[in-house]
């Protein structure tokens, strides 16, 4: 089974990760999600607060709403957590992006 990081594998690719899911997913038993720039951005493969990257995150969840895959989707909180933040109220800026898609 596999633990897909849809993030890194933008960072590092500049590929977009459904073509990976769409293949694999029904060995893919979750991904991580994160936002991220691409091998070519200026500044490259670099963690972002999530809606600042590009990694296609509201792609992703479509396509596993769309499919209804029982794939587990988790945040990976890599991105610096601002002054005057925590990492828990970042957590939770996540979870409402990724709400905003699905609704």
């Amino acid at each position: 089974m596999l633990n897909f990081d849809a993030g890194h594998y933008y960072g590092a690719t500049g590929l977009h990760p459904n073509g990976i899911i769409e293949k694999l997913h029904s060995r893919i038993v979750s991904i991580h999600l994160k936002d991220k720039t691409g091998p070519k951005d200026d500044p490259a493969n670099t963690n972002m607060p999530w809606g600042k990257g590009k990694t296609p995150i509201s792609d992703i969840l479509l396509l596993l709403k769309k499919n209804k895959w029982p794939i587990n989707t988790d945040i990976e909180l890599e991105y610096p957590v601002p002054e005057g933040s925590d990492a828990v109220a970042e957590v939770k800026k996540c979870v409402e992006y990724c709400r905003n898609i699905l609704s």
